[in-house]
């Protein structure tokens, strides 16, 4: 039991100050992309093509995922009417995503596997797919 305090104290001080995160034009955003890796590369380009019509997208792109920032990403759900997950997967973060923003604001998932790497265009469809509620 005495290891496992250590750990949990270990852990709890990790959080505290190894939580790494990049945010773009999450200011104004209303909807949010949130993506890694390379998913949050093109989705950076989707954020541009949305901004060029008209669309307050921000983009949320965690560094670390262990740990997750999990209270900035439920913080920015109070003021945004959607996340949108873009992941090369089936969705193993979008459940993180879910926890982190307790039912604040709508949470949707958009994957692709087997390499299959989505384009900027294509994460914008499903964006506005989220937006318009389906």
């Amino acid at each position: 039991e005495a290891v496992n305090i250590h750990l949990q104290k270990k852990y709890a001080e990790i959080c505290k100050n190894e939580v790494r995160f990049e945010e773009i034009q999450t200011e104004d955003a209303e909807y949010l992309l949130v993506a890694y890796g390379l998913s949050a590369r093109i989705s950076h380009k989707t954020l541009e093509l949305a901004r060029e019509k008209g669309l307050k997208i921000g983009l949320l792109r965690p560094i670390t995922l262990y740990p997750f920032p999990y209270e900035r990403l439920n913080e920015l759900a109070g003021k945004v009417r959607g996340m949108l997950t873009v992941e090369l997967n089936a969705g193993q973060m979008v459940e993180d995503v879910r926890l982190a923003v307790e039912g604040k604001t709508k949470v949707a998932h958009y994957g692709r596997m087997g390499g299959i790497i989505p384009g900027p265009d294509e994460i914008l469809e499903n964006l506005e797919l989220l937006m318009k509620g389906k």
